[in-house]
């Protein structure tokens, strides 16, 4: 059973900073892309900030140059800086893994795509 487990989110004023991180445990072949989307009250989730297996990253226009995404293979952990943020970040960000895992008893390896539970970011003064 895989498991995504979320952490980093709160209450911030305008302009400051916070970690997010997401910790992937369970029987796992391989961790492929992790990302980060979030959605806002009324709006449709949308994507934050991607990161391949490869280390390369996309980020939406909205928070580029602001956030940066980054992950530790060894603690299969995936995280999100948020620096300069704004009211408009107020949202739910969610974690997002596409990884391989052991299927069926034989244990062959399929494609998974898991979210997390959702973590609470609210920028207010």
């Amino acid at each position: 059973q895989v498991q995504l487990v979320e952490s980093g989110g709160g209450l911030v004023q305008p302009g400051g900073s916070l970690r997010l991180s997401c910790v992937i445990s369970g029987s796992i072949f391989s961790i492929n892309a992790m990302g980060w989307y979030r959605q806002a009250p009324e709006k449709q989730r949308e994507l934050v900030a991607t990161i391949t297996s490869g280390g390369n990253t996309n980020y939406a226009d909205s928070v580029k140059g602001r956030f940066t995404i980054s992950r530790d293979n060894a603690k299969s952990t995936v995280y999100l800086q948020m620096n300069s943020l704004k009211p408009e970040d107020t949202a739910v960000y969610y974690c997002n893994v596409d990884l391989t895992a052991p299927f069926g008893i034989m244990r062959y390896p399929r494609r998974y795509d898991y979210w997390g539970q959702g973590t609470q970011v609210t920028v207010s003064s």
